[in-house]
Parts: C-alpha cells; structure tokens; sequence
C-alpha cells in the first residue's frame, strides 16, 4: 500500500487534512513499526483518530464544551439532591450510595465553575419540575433515570475530549484533564447504580434494564474499534485460546467500549429535564 501517497491525496482533497493529520500521523510513525505502518489496519486507525472530533459533534470551543458539562453536572447533582431529601425514598441500605454520589456530583460542580471563573450557581439552569418529580416517584424509577444520566454523562464527556484535543490551544490543554478526571468517577457512578439495580456493572448486551430512553446506547453494538474488526478476531480459528462461541465474542467486544455521545444526542436524552429556556 503506497500509505504517503494516499495522505497526499486526502490532503489535496481536503484543505485541512494536513493539518488534521500531522499530529497523529508523526506520533504514530514514532511509535509503530515500518511494518505496521504500511498496513490497511494502520491506516485507518490514523484516519480515524484524525477525524475523530468530526465524528463526535462538538459542543463547541474549550468555554463552551466545559458550560456544556456544567449543565450536565448540575442536572445529576441536584437529581440526585431531590431524590436524597424526598422522604422514604431511599432504602437505608442504598442510601451511603446516593449521598456519596450527590457529594461528588456537587464537587464536580464546584471544580468546572471554579476552571470557568463562575460564582457558584451562576449558570445553574431551570428544570422541567413534572420530569423531575416523575423520575423521583419511587426508587426502580429514580434508580432507572440515575443510570441513565450516568451512562449519559460518561459518553458525553467521551464525545467531547476528540475536541478538546483537536482545539489543542493552552486552555483545551488545561481542561482535557479535568474532564477526564471527572468522566472516570461518573463511570464509577454507573457501576455502582448498576449494582443496586441487580445488573452488570458495565453496559451489557440486552441487560440495560428498563430504561427511558433506549438512544443511550446507540451504537454500542460495534464490533469494530480503530479499523479492527475485533468480533471477527475472536471467532478466527486462528486464535487458540478458543474462549468464546460467537455470541459470547460479540458480547465480551461491546462490553470493553464505549461509544460517544454527541451534543445533539445528549440534549435529546437529557433536553426533557430542563426548561424551554434552559441553556445547553
């Protein structure tokens, strides 16, 4: 595969392609074989990698990214507020839980208006009150609508560290860690509200449980990840590990991603929560 003459040809195309392609095509060079580098699989994990933020549907620069995960956060924070000072809602035995969760869902709060410059609740949005009290109405349901902000949030922050990195000014340097800290613990969340709902703790094939909005999980049935087709690796006769039947293949690959969330998809999962003239 003459692999330079086809970037040549992408980027006569295209008048930002050399740019889009200088950081990941140098620091991959460095780091890959010759071999490899002139392999199909390579290549279209460089091109993958290089568009990524296109993919994804970014919420716009640093500042307007981070408002956007503002937004997000104060919605779980006091989600999770009503639901922990709504009389008899929590079992005692879930209770350490959700106030923990709450806790950190305030601290997060607290970090991204403190990066952004903000007195505290200065972006603080107005809710939809009749979507929030039916999502608090008993505790499967408030469980329910936990797990999907969870999942929602952590794909969300997924979607939109490509454009951090694609920004890569000094400010999106900055951020591109702090959104990261943040995404880890709201899959930790995930996990644990998982649990007290009696499923895996990772998004699995058909054990979502009852959800409110099955676009929460679009696409996350792929079987492929950076150009390879991972599913099909697993099933080679090749591999002699002989691990998995085909449906446990298929399965055991979707469990180990996740999938990004773009604005527009988040805000058609999350839009109801809020008011009409809510900022997002």
């Amino acid at each position: 595969m003459n692999l330079f003459g086809i970037f040549s040809q992408i980027e006569k195309a295209d008048p930002e392609a050399a740019d889009k392609f200088a950081h990941s095509r140098r620091k991959m060079l460095k780091t890959t074989s010759a071999a490899a580098a002139t392999t199909s699989l390579f290549f279209a994990s460089v091109v993958n990698k290089a568009w990524a933020a296109d993919s994804v549907g970014c919420a716009g620069d640093t500042v307007a990214i981070l408002n956007y995960a503002l937004t997000l956060e104060y919605l779980e924070r006091d989600f999770y507020r009503a639901g922990q000072f709504k009389s008899g809602l929590i079992p005692p035995g879930a209770r350490p839980y959700v106030v923990q969760i709450a806790k950190h869902e305030a601290q997060h709060v607290d970090l991204l208006e403190g990066f952004l410059g903000y007195k505290p609740n200065q972006m603080q949005p107005k809710y939809n009150m009749a979507t929030l009290a039916a999502a608090t109405a008993d505790f499967p349901t408030f469980l329910t609508y936990a797990q999907a902000l969870e999942d929602t949030g952590v794909r969300a922050y997924k979607g939109q560290a490509a454009c951090l990195l694609e920004e890569n000014s000094s400010l999106s340097k900055t951020a591109l860690p702090v959104a990261l800290r943040i995404h880890s613990v709201e899959a930790r969340h995930a996990a644990a509200v998982r649990y007290m709902r009696g499923l895996r703790v990772w998004p699995s094939m058909g054990e979502n449980g009852m959800e409110p909005d099955p676009k929460i999980y679009a696409n996350e049935d792929m079987g492929s990840q950076g150009g390879a087709d991972l599913v099909g690796y697993f099933n080679m006769d090749a591999n002699k590990m002989k691990l998995y039947t085909p449906d446990k293949a298929a399965r055991s690959v979707y469990e180990a991603f996740d999938e990004p969330l773009t604005k527009d998809q988040v805000l058609a999962i999350a839009g109801p929560f809020f008011a009409p003239s809510a900022p997002m």
